[in-house]
């Protein structure tokens, strides 16, 4: 199955580049280095001064700026100190330059407003024995607002998700999914719904210089220094409705009822830190929760150009589930990549987790791989993947393990998920995108789970969704 993975990738590798090959007259162009936004030249005028110069495709709003189809977020008073707002991901989380913005956005008085969703409904079809259909839908809303304050500049957020009314009781059917718990019961083959109130956070950012800056971020909930960008905030899986099975392996500290970080940015680097509560969101998914702030996590970023980011880190979380205590190491590497072209948008992710894990005196290491990628042609048509690896050791409960006759609490198994979907774009307004998509997830594992998941069980998903449309940058200047 190993082998089947390393085809499958090289096969939609093959073709992208030949989808790219065909559009560009069988000529594939190297991507060209994006100067970095803190060097963008504009006029020296005063930053209330909106400044329009349609010769450079330079617009200056005060609070941002748009130059070359991209938009900035300026960082206190010099021109040296933008920020692109595609880079913007979960918490302080960096994305591609590049990446797509499917968002609202206002300018009121001195701020500007930002506004992004993404609601999507239909039937989950999970096979085998323990599969389940039901229809429900997985949904986010956020807002924020940014203006300048003093000599830096200030960002809220507010993030929120309907998913405690919109899941099935338990959680929305996965197979092989682990992770939190549904009435005093670990969830298995489930995926838990987010919390009502996902994030609420606020973020200041003072320039250090003509090109770097310092910054400091608070969320109750928020999201620490630690993972990739959230999975839902990934454009590599913007059009994909699951977490992958690797979530609480890379990103699920996501939503912490309690988070500090800080950390400078220096051009394309950007080094921070955060002290949070590393305990994972209990089963009450409405209310605030409150416990220590013992947990720790560091992360480097690197953006070398537009198109890409990367990012390292390494956290300690005490104590992050309820009813198994013990603590988790968890390290985490990935690499973003996004690129436009004419009619269409390319964005991919590999990502590589590792928890170790202490509980009860055992130690597990446990390992999860994902490459995800998204292709956006021709203008409203999207072909999206997602190729995982992942060990598992809490899928058997007491009656299962019996059944099969193993006698070790927690065995572990190598678990695959090979997703391949497609959506369209049906009704496009100049705000609002609506599209119909469906995808089918097939998996690998080991052969003693068969009388519990079948031999070959197949899942398959047919949803709608919305959210706003992509902003078209051109057409404001």
């Amino acid at each position: 199955m190993k082998y089947s993975l390393l085809c499958a990738a090289l096969m939609l590798a093959a073709f992208i580049q030949t989808a790219f090959a065909q559009h560009e007259g069988h000529q594939m162009p190297q991507p060209k280095p994006a100067a970095s936004p803190i060097e963008t030249p504009s006029p020296q005028k005063p930053a209330e001064q909106t400044e329009m110069d349609m010769s450079s495709g330079h617009m200056d709003h005060g609070i941002f700026v748009m130059h070359d189809d991209q938009m900035f977020l300026r960082i206190g008073q010099k021109e040296s100190n933008l920020v692109p707002m595609g880079r913007m991901g979960s918490g302080t989380s960096w994305q591609p330059d590049s990446s797509p913005m499917p968002m609202l956005h206002k300018q009121s008085g001195e701020w500007l407003l930002m506004f992004h969703y993404n609601f999507v409904a239909g039937v989950n079809r999970q096979g085998g024995p323990r599969g389940v259909t039901k229809f429900e839908s997985a949904n986010w809303f956020m807002s924020s607002a940014a203006r300048r304050v003093g000599p830096g500049t200030l960002e809220l957020r507010g993030m929120l998700s309907a998913e405690p009314f919109t899941f099935p009781p338990g959680g929305s059917p996965l197979l092989f999914q682990t992770g939190e718990t549904y009435k005093g019961q670990p969830i298995i083959d489930r995926q838990h719904p987010h919390d009502l109130f996902m994030e609420l956070s606020a973020t200041y950012t003072v320039p250090v210089g003509e090109r770097a800056s310092w910054f400091v971020y608070a969320g109750y909930p928020g999201e620490p220094a630690l993972g990739p960008n959230a999975f839902m905030h990934r454009a590599s899986a913007s059009e994909n409705t699951s977490a992958p099975l690797s979530h609480h392996l890379q990103d699920s500290s996501h939503i912490s009822f309690g988070v500090v970080t800080t950390g400078f940015q220096y051009r394309w680097f950007k080094l921070e830190g955060s002290v949070f509560n590393g305990r994972e969101p209990g089963e009450n998914r409405y209310n605030f929760e409150a416990h220590p702030w013992n947990s720790r996590s560091a992360r480097l970023w690197i953006a070398p150009n537009s198109n890409w980011s990367i990012q390292v880190s390494h956290g300690f979380l005490r104590n992050p589930e309820a009813f198994e205590p013990g603590d988790v190491r968890r390290t985490t590497a990935s690499i973003s990549y996004n690129r436009k072209f004419e009619r269409g948008n390319w964005a991919s992710s590999l990502i590589w987790g590792r928890n170790h894990e202490s509980h009860n005196g055992e130690i597990f290491n446990l390992n999860g791989y994902v490459a995800e990628s998204t292709l956006k042609f021709l203008d409203r048509n999207y072909f999206y993947t997602r190729l995982e690896l992942t060990d598992k050791n809490s899928l058997l409960r007491a009656a299962d393990r019996i059944s099969l006759g193993i006698t070790d609490d927690h065995p572990s198994f190598r678990i695959g998920a090979f997703t391949f979907g497609g959506a369209r774009d049906i009704w496009n307004t100049e705000k609002t995108s609506f599209a119909i998509g469906s995808d089918l997830t097939f998996y690998s594992k080991p052969s003693l789970l068969d009388s519990i998941y079948g031999s070959n069980p197949v899942s398959w998903k047919l949803f709608f969704r919305l959210r706003p449309n992509q902003m078209n940058l051109s057409a404001m200047h």
